[in-house]
């Protein structure tokens, strides 16, 4: 059998991701992937996201909004302003038109 490199499992993930189309199938599909508590971190990262992009809460203020750390909440802040993925950023932009 043949290893697969985890650079490349990421990058099929990745694939199979962007080629589903429906909310159904993409919510069946992460409740089989991921477990609850895995699940509830990715949507408090991207919650907190939002409320950072909105800029008029403080990380205290969204940590008790959204029981996030502020670890967590730090984190989130780099990538949305200072990585050079930009992922948070282009979503955000999609979401906007």
């Amino acid at each position: 059998m043949k290893t697969v490199k985890k650079t490349d499992a990421i990058q099929e993930l990745f694939e199979v991701l962007a080629n589903i189309e429906n909310k159904k199938v993409m919510a069946n599909f992460m409740k089989d992937l991921c477990t609850p508590q895995e699940l509830t971190a990715l949507a408090e990262r991207w919650r907190v996201c939002k409320l950072l992009n909105e800029g008029t809460l403080s990380y205290r203020e969204i940590s008790e909004k959204t029981g996030a750390s502020l670890a967590t909440i730090t984190r989130v802040a780099r990538f949305l302003k200072d990585e050079p993925h930009h992922g948070y950023r282009t979503v955000l932009k999609q979401l906007e038109k």
